[in-house]
């Protein structure tokens, strides 16, 4: 009796045991079933490692470099080849000899117009200071400076010209030298003097002294 009892009360402890069990035996083999990223990790090869170009996260691979930028004159000729257009027609050499002839005259015709007007302004009156009038018989007069007196009867006159140019309408400074005719020697070097035209009265002089303006200080 006493081994009956003793069997019936180790009989419901093995049952206790046998259906804690397997609940131990799902829990280890959770615990050693790898994760998702281990079992990728563990499926591919321990030598070879994972290309992040393959993976769908890779970066995409950079733009091609610009092309150069092009000068003016080169994009004018890719724009020439990339127009669009009906082609011209066939040509024979001398056709085109006649259009080359043909272009020429109206170059040249064209050149030549330009010329005779330019011609015809230079002839017509400038619009700046009219000419002074001049009688017949009447002689001209200037006013300058005295650069010289050491010969006898004869002074050295530096006369300036101021004039607009006809063309193009600088203000352009000239200056004149003369000898005029002395007859008392009273013009002194710095004098400010006015001449008058008179017949010639040696190699050198047309000249001959009016008054003294203004003595040298």
């Amino acid at each position: 009796m006493a081994d009956e009892e003793k069997q019936q009360d180790e009989t419901p402890q093995a049952e206790e045991t046998e259906a804690e069990a397997p609940s131990s035996r799902e829990e280890a083999e959770a615990e050693a079933a790898p994760s998702g990223e281990e079992a990728e990790a563990e499926a591919a090869p321990s030598g070879e490692e994972t290309d992040p170009a393959s993976s769908p996260e890779a970066e995409a691979p950079p733009d091609a470099e610009a092309p150069p930028e092009l000068t003016p004159k080169e994009r004018r000729k890719a724009e020439r080849r990339s127009a669009s257009g009906p082609p011209a027609a066939a040509r024979t050499p001398q056709e085109r000899a006649a259009e080359r002839v043909e272009r020429r005259r109206a170059t040249a015709e064209r050149r030549r117009r330009y010329r005779t007007s330019r011609r015809a302004k230079r002839t017509e009156p400038g619009t700046g200071t009219p000419p002074r009038e001049r009688h017949p018989g009447s002689r001209k007069v200037r006013q300058g400076t005295v650069v010289s007196s050491k010969a006898d009867k004869t002074i050295t006159v530096r006369i300036e010209i101021v004039r607009r140019h006809r063309t193009y309408g600088k203000v352009v400074r000239r200056t004149n030298t003369i000898h005029a005719h002395d007859e008392s020697n009273q013009a002194n070097a710095g004098d400010v003097v006015r001449v008058v035209e008179s017949r010639p009265m040696s190699r050198s002089k047309r000249w001959r002294l009016l008054e003294v303006l203004e003595r040298a200080r």
